[in-house]
């Protein structure tokens, strides 16, 4: 197997705990023996367990000698909850460590520069951008400026419409669709919805499984506005925990989800919209589904954009069928 598709096998290790690790970021770590075949795979283990690389290495045990570790981000080089990282790739006597992402800790980095002066051949950049982009999202866009990850998730029609005239909107998209989105929930610290969202939907916000019973893993909920909510409204059920923030700013709302990492945004157009025109959206997951509605209810208000040269530029990231519907990802240009 060459390192290319152990990165990817690494990446799909490292998306199978997303959500479970932080604030340790979820990465995967794929071991090679001599001859480059797999060994041993692992990922990330909840706070206070073993890291991705020690997990893999356990699982090869012996087949590790002269072999190859394939990991999504650089080896930790600190003792922290558990020992460096680089520490065990050494004891294991692996001859070779590729990673796709430096580590932008500068309490853990320098752990490729480590195993180096270890004798211990190192490659470093080896698929970063399906990385980076991937399952380390969020976590190394904490790293870089210290607050947390914003995707703004919604779904339309064809035609940018968030409901009918009527305001009915259940369902826009398929079921394959929405099944995608409980998958999102389950890995996210919080979602964010407005006021206006909890008295027109009374959405409960929780992430499902698909017999429709509670994931394992539930995100805080988050409402925003300065209006009260029902005591009786589904979003304050003992299904998850639920926070109030009464303002109508993003930037007082990402202050105070400052300590988490991952945010997802569910809110109606007009919260949409205030978020976008603050600045404070990171990415944009839109599903689309292949229907007309028409009619004045559409997926995001005003975005402070005048003409079409004050026009928010954003560009494709990824778009991917999800049954009959299409997923947009875009980040900024």
């Amino acid at each position: 197997m060459n390192l290319d598709a152990a990165m990817l096998l690494a990446v799909e290790q490292a998306d199978r705990v997303k959500g479970s690790t932080y604030p340790n970021p979820p990465v995967g770590a794929v071991i090679l023996d001599r001859d480059g075949e797999i060994a041993g795979v692992g990922a990330t283990e909840p706070p206070g367990g073993p890291h991705a690389e020690v997990v893999a290495l356990r699982r090869a045990g012996e087949r590790a000698v002269g072999g190859t570790a394939v990991v999504t981000l650089e080896p930790c080089n600190h003792h922290g909850r558990t020992p460096p990282c680089v520490d065990a790739l050494v004891a294991s006597g692996v001859s070779r460590v590729a990673y796709a992402v430096a580590d932008p800790n500068p309490q853990a980095a320098g752990g490729g520069s480590r195993l180096a002066e270890s004798g211990i051949e190192v490659e470093a950049g080896v698929s970063t951008d399906a990385v980076a982009g991937g399952p380390l999202r969020e976590w190394l866009h904490k790293q870089r400026t210290g607050l947390p990850h914003v995707t703004w998730k919604f779904a339309a029609s064809v035609d940018g419409r968030s409901a009918a005239a009527d305001g009915s909107s259940q369902w826009i998209t398929s079921e394959a669709a929405r099944a995608d989105v409980h998958r999102r929930r389950a890995v996210v610290d919080a979602i964010i919805v407005g006021t206006g969202t909890v008295f027109i939907d009374d959405p409960a916000l929780t992430a499902r499984l698909p017999d429709g019973t509670l994931a394992e893993r539930q995100p805080l909920r988050v409402v925003v506005g300065e209006r009260e909510i029902s005591s009786e409204a589904r979003v304050l059920n003992d299904d998850s925990r639920t926070m109030v923030i009464r303002t109508r700013d993003p930037h007082e709302v990402i202050k105070a989800l400052s300590d988490r990492t991952d945010v997802m945004l569910e809110g109606g157009p007009t919260l949409a919209g205030a978020f976008l025109r603050a600045g404070v959206i990171d990415r944009i997951l839109a599903y689309v589904a292949p229907i007309l509605l028409g009619g004045p209810i559409a997926a995001v208000d005003d975005v402070g954009v005048l003409s079409i040269a004050q026009a928010q530029r954003w560009r494709f990231d990824g778009i991917e069928p999800i049954g009959p519907d299409l997923l947009v990802s875009l980040v900024p240009a």
